[in-house]
């Protein structure tokens, strides 16, 4: 009678495999094999490891002569079943989601594409996740092009990480057409199981621009709405900073390219007021500017799924925002290095150089 192979474990392989029996991630099958091969270096028989686990006798002594073969890596993984190999080619899947478009089409979908690879659109799908593509998404840019950009940014990013002594930095800008937005219809409330619910038409009411200037330092904003933007409702919103700030603190407010920030009438009152110092952003990099973090999270907070049946009450429900900010406010942290800024821009501005002599020839 063929006799089972005796099993010796080091201490290594024994605390590796009870370890895999007491796993709960393990599949029940890999705990299995473990418990087999442990049971058999304790002396056992295939027929009584086999009574034991509930399980056949041949199964046993398979996974006992795997073992003693390869070691624990052996009985970890199924050995490779026969039969036609499968089909999926999951680099020619990548390839064509990022190098290539379906007829007729910007970009693939998974349907779209299994049935140009001839997998399912799961498969598609599990590829995409496993390689962190998106086909469906695209997002927006804005390179600039500004021949002083890397000395308005070293300017910027400088204030923001070591802004000077007595002085306050203030990020400057207006959120110009803020609409006041009635809904046609009354929605419904958030409840359990069912989202809030708005029509998705409305009614215009006429709009205001919220002019805004946040302090850098502890994340407080100064603010006022106007019906227009022209020079004359900036000016007056720099003589409100003037009014609200620390008559002892030199102020220094970032600012982007706008015409009216350079309007000769701004120029001649900021003559006037030495403590004033403008830094304006580069070009198309409004993203320089902290006060934009603030309007995104008034558009998102207050704005967007607000209703409002005319312009007072958009203006009161902005005030009123400003109000509760300001009562605990944030400071955002810049940390981003103007080095490093700039070695992004600069190599995107390589890539795009390198498309666009693709496209030439």
């Amino acid at each position: 009678m063929k006799t089972a192979k005796p099993v010796e474990l080091s201490s290594e392989q024994r605390i590796r495999l009870e370890a895999m029996v007491r796993s709960q991630t393990l599949e029940v099958r890999a705990v299995r094999r473990a418990q087999i091969v442990l049971l058999a270096a304790d002396g056992m028989g295939n027929r009584e490891i086999a009574a034991a686990l509930g399980i056949g006798r041949v199964q046993v002594g398979r996974w006992r002569e795997r073992f003693v073969q390869g070691g624990v890596v052996a009985i970890e993984d199924d050995l490779p079943r026969s039969g036609r190999k499968p089909r999926i080619d999951r680099a020619e899947i990548v390839r064509l989601t990022t190098q290539s478009t379906p007829e007729a089409a910007t970009h693939w979908s998974t349907r779209t594409l299994a049935r140009k690879a001839g997998v399912s659109d799961t498969t598609v799908l599990r590829i995409w996740q496993a390689n962190g593509l998106k086909p469906h998404l695209v997002e927006s840019f804005k390179v600039s092009r500004d021949p002083k950009f890397a000395e308005k940014l070293e300017d910027i990013v400088g204030l923001y990480m070591s802004p000077p002594e007595h002085a306050l930095v203030l990020c400057c800008d207006e959120k110009s057409q803020v609409q006041a937005l009635d809904r046609t219809q009354p929605g419904l409330p958030l409840k359990r199981g069912r989202a809030a619910t708005q029509t998705h038409d409305y009614k215009r009411h006429g709009t205001t621009t919220l002019f805004a200037a946040l302090n850098t330092l502890d994340g407080s904003v100064i603010a006022r709405c106007d019906q227009r933007h022209r020079h004359s409702e900036w000016l007056a919103f720099l003589r409100q900073i003037e009014r609200e700030t620390p008559k002892g603190k030199e102020l220094h407010l970032i600012c982007d390219n706008y015409a009216t920030h350079k309007h000769p009438k701004v120029k001649e009152w900021l003559a006037k007021h030495p403590r004033f110092t403008v830094h304006f952003t580069p070009t198309s990099a409004s993203w320089l500017n902290m006060v934009e973090r603030f309007f995104r999270d008034i558009t998102t907070e207050r704005l967007r799924r607000g209703v409002f049946r005319c312009v007072p009450d958009l203006i009161v429900a902005i005030k009123d925002y400003i109000a509760v900010h300001n009562q605990d406010p944030k400071p955002f942290v810049w940390t981003a290095k103007a080095n490093d800024i700039l070695q992004k821009v600069i190599r995107a501005n390589r890539r795009l150089g390198s498309k666009k002599n693709e496209a030439l020839h």
